[in-house]
């Protein structure tokens, strides 16, 4: 029997977890791993991420790295997929999922950027067909929660994803730390509530570190979940310089508080 049932607390709740669990899933297989090959995923792992991020976002992994690539070969400049600096802060901020769907679509970044990440049996018969996967999501939040709340948890999360998502693209090249001679910044309030990928000016300033954190009061839970999987034997770091660059001098350290609008 269908519950009608309605209970606006617990989708919020839902959809918020759901939304975090997005975000660390993306820090910890897409970007640390898979993009950046930062570190190693055991298939034991590997194979439910893909799952969970086909039903929570739709996403295609190869298609995700390739953009990502991209952006760091480009950083704002007219080719960055995803730019503030080029593109305005609120059309990142807003629009950056659809950003990437175009830029991903070209039928030029995937060929050039993801050559190493072909796709495999399971991509063709399943995680290239994102609404496949996001109707299975969806489905389920619904039989476990009921239609309403289901429904409203699934927009709760859908927002808070692509919310934070594209913070981290918006706001992580405008305002905050610039300690690293790049055009993104550091935030820890932003790297508190997305796993870590607040710390953007630590990142692009050395890509291939599994850590984003290079001092003491830098917030980084993707890292504490990667040094957890290690413990585990579910992941393998393969990178972790992040501490070199601690005692680095740098060239500026200003801190961007000015208004946020299109530039």
């Amino acid at each position: 029997m269908i519950d009608w049932s309605f209970n606006p607390l617990l989708a919020l709740v839902v959809g918020l977890v759901v939304a975090e669990a997005g975000i660390f899933a993306t820090t910890v297989y897409l970007h640390r791993g898979l993009t950046h090959r930062a570190l190693t995923v055991h298939p034991a792992l590997a194979l439910p991420l893909r799952i969970f991020l086909w039903m929570a976002t739709g996403m295609r992994p190869r298609e995700w790295a390739a953009v990502h690539r991209r952006h760091h070969a480009a950083t704002d400049t007219v080719d960055d997929p995803h730019s503030p600096a080029i593109l305005g802060f609120w059309r990142v901020q807003l629009a950056n999922a659809a950003l990437y769907r175009r830029i991903a679509r070209d039928g030029e970044t995937v060929t050039k950027y993801a050559k190493d990440l072909p796709p495999d049996r399971l991509d063709r018969w399943f995680f290239d067909h994102a609404f496949l996967g996001l109707g299975i999501g969806v489905t389920l939040v619904c039989l476990v929660l009921g239609p309403l709340t289901g429904l409203l948890a699934s927009v709760i999360h859908a927002v808070g994803y692509l919310g934070l998502s594209g913070a981290v693209n918006a706001v992580g090249h405008t305002v905050g730390k610039r300690p690293h001679e790049n055009s993104a910044t550091n935030t820890n309030a932003l790297a508190l509530i997305t796993a870590g990928e607040g710390l953007h000016n630590n990142h692009h300033a050395e890509p291939t570190s599994a850590r984003f954190a290079f001092r003491w009061q830098e917030i980084d839970p993707g890292w504490w979940v990667v040094r957890v999987l290690g413990l585990l034997r579910l992941a393998q770091v393969r990178h972790e310089d992040g501490r070199l660059r601690a005692d680095r001098p740098t060239a500026s350290s200003s801190t961007r508080t000015g208004a946020v609008s299109a530039r």
